[in-house]
């Protein structure tokens, strides 16, 4: 086939600057005026220059659409929707493209299901109730953090605390790793031994604004007492500061100890609001609102732009500007970091509107590069010379399996309607099961053996993608007489672009052993273009 897989100090910067100089070539870009793309291409072919490397050429127009479609609605193309585009005229047909992509409500549907990915990272329980009102209406990210903390169980928005709530220690660190790209647990039992920032002081600090919260049933509380205590490595017991990552203390009100008996009418007031499914009351100083107050200051939210900044590059680019994600600190420094603190400081001016980010990032030259690479060696993934090539999430597989099962001509032939997008909601909808048995991709990713049997073995292959229906993509290829025609169709629809030449006469060779069985050959030749590499990757 024709895919072919690769082996795969905290920077300031000041919120009030009008205009940007960009070095080398000393382009001053007005920060009001500039476009995230050309920025984007500009530092990074920067970078380029100077390491001497030139980068792969941009993918051609079915690679970019299914690549774009995959990152934008969670799908591959249909088979009408890649031949419309390939056959388009103008320079902004691209552009036209990603716009009504981001428009539409796939977009809002896949964006919720990222989300609830990276903020759930594999915990009980989801936040689609919540993330799916939030990504449809667009809504900035410092007020989703905003909401998370505050937990309202209403929308949905408490599951980030519920799931974690009882294991404070890891709240604290997956709270400092999501929202700030900080992993503070190797500093819990002594201060970090390679990051000198990172002290015991911040991890318990991170913990205190965490310690008063407990669950209740159905609904969190969070209590007006209680302090974090900690023993350093010396031996000495410390209680922790309420502090935030930056190392600014937050001055709160003295708390009071409750008695033993004032604890025990506590508990039982809080059992009985359990039975009678009521919220505990609200606290008259809540930490975690001081920690959702002070990410977000003016001198203090470096932390949280970069970090979301820095995983939604990651998320299209498959490698961070930071790398890991989880380890932004003046040790690892950014491979590009004037365009990091660039970006974040945009997305600040801009409400922390995401949808205009992805928007850019996706536009860019760097985004749309070949994953082909005809050098003699791979270049440093840092330089982004070379499209990455990444597994697809369990979402994003199970509904382009599902889609490239359907016959072409269950869609209706307006690919833009409502009824095409109805249909494209009920093909996400029926493959949420299978979407369950698919491993989510971590950094170095490979296809395990469960994976590899799961499509050997188990029926569900065949009664989900290989069925011979009137609406499955078997059943059009039964009828088809001529062979040629029949792969045609067959390949366009699972890999949304033309047959080549050596496909076309391999699948035909291929063919032949089940001539005499035209539902046998067409569940085969399914089957065969399934399980490539070019359906499980986006390259």
């Amino acid at each position: 086939m024709r895919l072919s897989l690769r082996t795969s100090a905290t920077v300031l910067y000041c919120l009030t600057a009008a205009v940007t100089v960009l070095a080398e070539d000393k382009i001053e870009l007005a920060s009001a005026n500039a476009e995230i793309h050309e920025i984007v291409d500009h530092y990074v072919d920067l970078q380029l220059k100077d390491a001497n490397v030139t980068p792969a050429s941009q993918a051609d127009d079915a690679n970019l659409l299914r690549r774009t479609m995959l990152d934008l609605v969670g799908r591959i193309p249909t088979a009408a929707e890649a031949n419309a585009f390939m056959i388009a005229n103008g320079a902004g047909k691209r552009a036209a493209m990603i716009d009504r992509l981001i428009e539409s409500p796939g977009f809002a549907r896949h964006h919720a299901n990222e989300l609830n990915a990276m903020l759930m990272q594999g915990n009980g329980g989801d936040l689609l109730k919540y993330l799916r009102g939030a990504a449809a209406e667009n809504r900035p990210w410092d007020q989703i953090f905003r909401d998370l903390l505050a937990a309202d169980p209403e929308s949905g928005a408490d599951q980030f605390l519920k799931t974690r709530v009882k294991d404070l220690d890891r709240l604290a660190n997956d709270t400092s790793v999501i929202f700030f790209g900080v992993n503070v647990s190797c500093a819990q039992c002594h201060d970090h031994p390679l990051v000198t920032e990172w002290t015991q002081s911040h991890f318990f600090g991170m913990k205190s604004f965490f310690s008063r919260t407990f669950d209740n049933g159905d609904f969190l509380g969070e209590r007006n007492y209680g302090l974090v205590k900690f023993q350093t490595t010396e031996g000495q017991e410390k209680v922790a500061p309420l502090m935030f990552l930056t190392g600014k203390i937050l001055e709160e009100p003295e708390s009071v100890e409750p008695s033993d008996e004032q604890k025990k009418e506590e508990k039982k007031q809080l059992e009985e609001l359990k039975k009678n499914k009521k919220p505990p009351p609200a606290p008259a100083f809540s930490r975690r609102a001081q920690l959702a107050g002070v990410a977000l200051e003016a001198d203090e939210n470096i932390y949280f732009s970069r970090s979301i900044v820095n995983r939604v590059w990651y998320r299209l680019f498959g490698r961070g500007l930071v790398a890991p994600v989880d380890q932004m600190h003046p040790e690892n420094p950014a491979s590009h970091p004037e365009l990091l603190d660039w970006l974040a400081r945009d997305l600040v001016e801009h409400d922390y509107d995401l949808r205009r980010l992805i928007r850019g990032l996706v536009l860019s030259s760097a985004y749309s590069r070949s994953s082909r690479w005809e050098g003699d060696s791979d270049p440093s993934p840092e330089l982004f010379a070379v499209a990455a090539v990444r597994p697809l999430t369990p979402a994003q597989y199970a509904t382009s399996l599902r889609l490239a099962s359907m016959s072409p001509s269950w869609f209706p032939e307006q690919t833009t309607g409502e009824e095409f997008e109805k249909r494209i909601e009920q093909i996400e909808n029926s493959a949420r099961g299978f979407a369950g048995m698919i491993e989510q991709p971590s950094d170095n990713f490979q296809i395990s053996v469960t994976e590899a049997l799961l499509f050997n073995n188990n029926q569900r292959i065949t009664s989900e993608f290989l069925r011979d229906a009137g609406d499955s993509l078997v059943g059009k290829l039964k009828t088809i007489e001529d062979t040629k025609q029949l792969v045609d169709v067959a390949v366009w629809n699972v890999f949304a672009r033309p047959t080549d030449d050596d496909e076309a006469q391999t699948l035909t060779e291929y063919l032949v052993q089940y001539k005499e069985d035209r539902l046998i050959a067409a569940q085969q030749l399914v089957w065969a273009l399934l399980t490539t590499n070019e359906v499980r990757f986006n390259y």
